[in-house]
């Protein structure tokens, strides 16, 4: 048996809106399905989405209704693997009413062309599933084994989710077992998923979300550029022959169009590697508040969020540690960032529940026994601060 059982993204707040929402479909399967009696099952048929003759609050009810165990558990373990990350991209109250609409939708495709009863978050979790593709498509899932041994592996998220989450498990295999009876709504899975690509792509295109270089988006244009510059190289086949350089016709090549934030983006990197960090630091600031999420590659992000730090511009170091954390969350110090973070959010800007987090974070990586003899310290006194 193999299952996805995590992701490396980390997230930077607590998805708290995602476990209220584990904790509400686990409750109402405990209510209808184990202790409820008769009035459970009362309930379970009138909130269950009737698609011969379905009423509006049923396309919202049915979502919190299950089958059996089963099905709970294996729904559940996919809305908090992809849920949390997504929650935590969204926010808690637009996660919300994101994840109501994909199970909206997702009712009204099964709807369309079904007339049996339909139960299940899968709807929902489908639209989650491919709102993390569009999110975060170069994140890897850990997937655990289960076969004679007990190991674990990395599979892109991408490879996964497109060929087989969504084409084996609800296109592919379907049709290998036409005209045997199902119970799998797989129209309400498809809806779902159409709806969670569709809106999370047009979330990002009108900045609805915050947009960074590692998003579905951010590749396409990477994509689109590198193209037009392949398509202004031609290769000519057969024989080399001797070119007269006066034939040549001398002409400029032209410029791949450039966002003011990437041109910015490149001004830093130079200042940087001309060892110009006073001036980098400079069009770092601009380049923040221009386009947030667009980072630095690795070493120089760091680089230059300790020069930040060190120059006492500690809420401009605590955005730059936070980005680099945001957009290499598997960084080998990702640790020591969040004390780091921690010790600045704590003593110079007075944020002590943001400490408390990223300190809470770094105890689970640091293994350095100062390092953690600090990072309990200093969060004693953040938690010390907290008025009760």
């Amino acid at each position: 048996m193999i299952l996805p059982i995590g992701t490396d993204v980390r997230p930077r707040h607590v998805p708290l809106m995602n476990w209220a929402l584990v904790a509400l479909n686990t409750l109402v399967f405990v209510y209808t399905d184990l202790v409820g009696g008769r009035v459970g099952e009362m309930l379970k048929s009138f909130y269950t989405l009737d698609a011969a003759r379905p009423l509006l609050y049923q396309y919202v009810t049915y979502q919190f209704l299950h089958g059996d165990w089963q099905h709970l558990v294996g729904n559940m373990l996919f809305l908090w693997i992809f849920g949390n990350a997504v929650c935590d991209r969204m926010g808690g109250l637009y996660y919300l009413l994101f994840y109501l609409a994909g199970g909206v939708f997702a009712g009204v495709a099964f709807t369309y062309g079904a007339n049996n009863p339909l139960i299940g978050a899968s709807g929902a979790i489908a639209a989650v599933t491919t709102a993390f593709l569009v999110l975060f498509p170069r994140v890897h899932i850990t997937m655990l084994f289960l076969f004679i041994v007990v190991t674990t592996f990395q599979i892109p998220a991408m490879i996964l989710i497109v060929f087989k989450i969504i084409l084996w498990d609800n296109l592919i295999a379907p049709s290998l077992t036409s005209g045997l009876y199902s119970n799998v709504a797989y129209s309400a899975h498809l809806g779902g998923y159409t709806f969670g690509f569709a809106t999370a792509l047009l979330l990002l295109a009108a900045r609805g979300l915050a947009r960074n270089q590692f998003d579905l988006l951010s590749l396409w244009s990477r994509y689109r550029r590198r193209a037009g510059l392949a398509s202004q190289v031609s290769f000519q086949r057969g024989r080399p022959r001797p070119i007269d350089a006066e034939q040549i016709e001398a002409r400029p090549i032209g410029q791949l169009p450039q966002t003011a934030a990437e041109a910015l983006r490149e001004q830093v990197i130079e200042r940087i590697a001309a060892r110009d960090l006073p001036e980098a630091a400079e069009r770092y600031a601009r380049l923040a508040a221009l386009e947030p999420a667009l980072v630095l590659p690795r070493s120089m992000q760091i680089e230059m969020a300790n020069y930040l730090a060190g120059a006492q511009r500690h809420a401009e170091a605590v955005a730059a540690y936070e980005a680099y954390l945001s957009a290499y969350p598997t960084a080998p110090d990702a640790p020591q960032v969040r004390l780091l973070l921690g010790l600045i959010c704590n003593r110079y800007l007075g944020h002590h529940q943001r400490a408390i987090g990223h300190l809470r974070h770094a105890l689970e990586g640091l293994s350095s026994a100062e390092q953690v003899h600090l990072a309990h310290e200093e969060l004693r006194i953040a938690e010390a601060a907290i008025p009760t």
